[in-house]
C-alpha cells in the first residue's frame, strides 16, 4: 500500500528539526496511517502526514523544497567542491571529526613495507589507492576515457552456485553471490610491485537508435566488456560480470535515517495495486551483528548501512583490512598464492587490521555527513513544468520525492529532517537493456536499486562529466531516461512521445536537483 499517495498536505521546517505550520490530519487518523513510526509522538505523526503527500500544485515551489537535505543542506557557492561540504547542522566537535575523516578519505595508501607506517597496506591487488580515487570530489565515477586506465569503474565477478553449500549460503544470506574461484568478487586492474594485476578490460559500444517525437533521434551506446591479459590463469567458464561506477557520496546519513517502515510501506513486490511497479525490499545481513536488515546502499542494495559499505570498499577497492573485514589480503583468493604471500600493513602494536579503530569510525562519519547542496531555480516556470511532467508520467512511483527521517536516528543532525532524495531505495526490474544477468542477494539480473537523484544536476560542475547509470553508459540525463525499461518502460515511452519542449523542461527539472 502506498500510504503517502493517499494523503494530501503541506507543511514547513526550520532550524535543526522540522517545525510544521497547520495540521490537517487528526491525530487518531495519523496514528493509524503511520502506526509503524514508533519513533514519533502523536503530534509528530500528524505533522508528517501533512508534509509528505505528493505535490498537486505545480504553479509554485513547495515549502522548503530548495532545502533538499533538510537543515543540513549546504547553501555554499556552487563549484567543484559542491559535494564536499559537511552537513550545515553539525556541532563544532562533529565538524572536527568530519575533517579528520576527510583526510583519511583522501589519503593515498602505499604498499608494505613502507617508511610511512600509518599509510601502508595497499593491496596487494586493488582498483584505487584512495577512496577519493573512485569517488571523484565526493561525486560520481565515470567510465575510462580513451587511453585511460579504468579506476572509478570496475567489474564485479561471480559464478552461479555450484554446490549444496553454495545454495545454503545464498539461501540464508551468509553470501549474496558466489565469488569467481580464482579472481574473487571483484576484478582488480592494479597490483603492488612484484605482483601481476588480475588483468585489463576493454569496452566496445553497440549503438542503438531511439527515434523521438519531433524528429530527433537519440543514439544510445551499449557497452560490451572484454577481459584480457589475465594474471592468474583462466576464469571459471560461467563467470558473470557486472560493471559499476562509484556513486556520489552526498546525503548518505540521511538515507540511513529513513525509517524502515516507510520503505516497507512503498514496497509492492507482487504488484498488488496493479500499477505495473513492483518495488522489492533487499534483505541483507548486518556485517557486525549478522541481523537481517533492509539493504539501502550500493547499486543492488547490498549493504544495510554506511559502515558496511565503507568496510567493503576498503577491502575490495583498496585492499585495506579493517576490524570489520580483517583479512589483510583484501579480495585475494586462496588460489592467488603469490598475492597472499606478499607483505601486509598490519602492525601488532597498533591492533588488528591495517586501519585499526578509530579510522573506520572517522571515515564512516565523514561518509554519513557530506551535505546535499541546495536546489537551484525551484521557482523557475520551466523547472516547475518539468516537475509536473515528472509526476504525471509516474516517475515518482520509484523516485519517491520526500521523507521525514527518524526522530531517533543515531546522529542528531539526521533526526526528524524533511528530505527530498527522489528514491524508494527498492529493487526494480529495469528491463533487458540494463540487465547485467548477475543476481546478487534478492536482486535478480534485471533489478537495480532506485538511485537517489539529489545533486544529479551538479554532476558536470563537480565531476566534469555527464555520465549516468550503474556503468556510466548514459552520456546525458535524457539518455539515462531512455535506458529505462521493465517497470519503467511506460514512463520512458511517455518521454519519447513528449513534445521536444516538454522533454527539455523535464531535463531542466532534473538539472535543478
Amino acid at each position: 500500500m502506498r500510504i503517502l499517495d493517499k494523503v494530501p498536505g503541506l507543511s514547513a521546517l526550520a532550524g535543526a528539526c522540522i517545525v510544521f505550520a497547520g495540521l490537517f490530519y487528526a491525530p487518531a487518523v495519523a496514528d493509524e496511517l503511520l502506526s509503524h513510526r514508533e519513533d514519533l509522538s502523536e503530534e509528530d505523526r500528524a505533522k508528517v502526514l501533512n508534509v509528505l503527500p505528493l505535490a498537486t500544485d505545480f504553479s509554485k515551489a513547495e515549502g522548503f523544497e530548495r532545502m533538499q537535505g533538510g537543515a543540513g543542506t549546504s547553501r555554499k557557492r556552487i563549484n567543484r567542491d559542491a559535494f564536499s561540504h559537511s552537513n550545515a547542522n553539525l556541532t563544532f566537535e562533529q565538524e572536527r571529526d568530519f575533517k579528520l575523516g576527510n583526510g583519511l578519505f583522501k589519503k593515498l595508501w602505499a604498499s608494505s613495507p613502507a617508511s610511512t607506517k600509518a599509510s601502508d597496506g595497499l593491496g596487494p591487488l586493488y582498483n584505487a589507492r584512495s577512496c577519493q580515487g573512485c569517488h571523484l570530489k565526493d561525486g560520481r565515477g565515470r567510465p575510462p576515457r580513451p587511453g585511460d586506465e579504468a579506476v572509478s569503474l570496475f567489474l564485479r565477478l561471480s559464478i552461479p552456485p555450484q554446490t549444496e553449500e553454495h545454495q545454503k549460503a545464498l539461501a540464508d544470506k551468509t553470501l549474496l553471490r558466489i565469488p569467481e574461484p580464482t579472481y574473487g568478487g571483484q576484478f582488480q586492474a592494479f597490483a603492488v610491485t612484484g605482483l601481476p594485476a588480475e588483468g585489463r578490460f576493454d569496452i566496445v559500444h553497440e549503438e542503438i537508435e531511439v527515434p523521438l517525437n519531433g524528429g530527433e533521434v537519440a543514439v544510445l551506446q551499449k557497452p560490451v566488456y572484454k577481459i584480457r591479459d589475465l594474471g592468474f590463469g583462466d576464469m571459471h567458464p560461467e563467470t558473470l560480470i557486472s560493471p559499476r561506477v562509484a556513486p556520489p557520496m552526498i546525503g548518505l546519513g540521511l538515507l540511513q535515517a529513513i525509517h524502515p517502515g516507510d520503505l516497507e510501506a512503498l514496497a509492492d513486490p507482487n504488484d498488488l495495486d496493479g500499477d505495473g511497479i513492483s518495488g522489492k525490499i533487499s534483505l541483507v545481513r548486518d556485517g557486525r551483528t549478522g541481523d537481517l536488515m533492509i539493504g539501502r546502499f550500493g547499486w543492488k542494495a547490498s549493504n544495510p548501512n554506511i559502515r558496511d559499505q565503507t568496510a567493503g570498499a576498503f577491502s575490495g577497492d583498496i585492499g585495506i583490512s579493517s576490524p570489520d573485514k580483517p583479512d589483510n589480503y583484501g579480495d585475494c583468493t586462496e588460489r592467488q598464492v603469490a598475492c597472499r604471500s606478499m607483505p601486509h600493513g598490519e602492525q601488532t602494536n597498533l591492533g588488528v587490521s591495517e586501519i585499526p579503530d578509530p579510522v573506520m569510525d572517522l571515515v564512516t562519519f565523514y561518509s554519513e555527513n557530506l551535505a546535499v547542496p541546495a536546489r537551484r531555480d525551484v521557482s523557475d516556470p520551466d523547472v516547475l513544468r518539468g516537475k509536473e511532467l515528472f509526476y504525471e508520467i509516474g516517475c515518482t512511483k520509484c523516485h519517491q520525492p520526500k521523507y521525514v527521517t527518524r526522530r531517533n536516528a543515531e546522529t542528531e543532525a539526521h533526526q526528524f529532517q524533511l528530505i527530498w532524495p527522489y528514491t524508494d531505495l527498492l529493487l526494480h526490474d529495469m528491463g533487458e537493456g540494463l540487465a547485467d544477468g548477475r543476481p546478487v542477494g534478492d536482486a535478480t539480473g534485471r533489478e537495480w536499486r532506485t538511485p537517489p537523484l539529489w545533486g544529479i544536476g551538479l554532476t558536470e560542475t563537480v565531476n566534469d562529466h555527464t555520465r549516468f547509470l550503474h556503468d556510466g553508459r548514459a552520456r546525458n540525463l535524457l539518455e539515462a531516461v531512455l535506458w529505462h525499461g521493465g517497470e519503467a518502460e511506460m514512463a520512458r515511452d511517455q518521454v519519447i512521445a513528449m513534445e521536444p519542449g516538454e522533454r527539455k523542461s523535464l531535463v531542466r527539472f532534473l538539472e535543478s536537483l
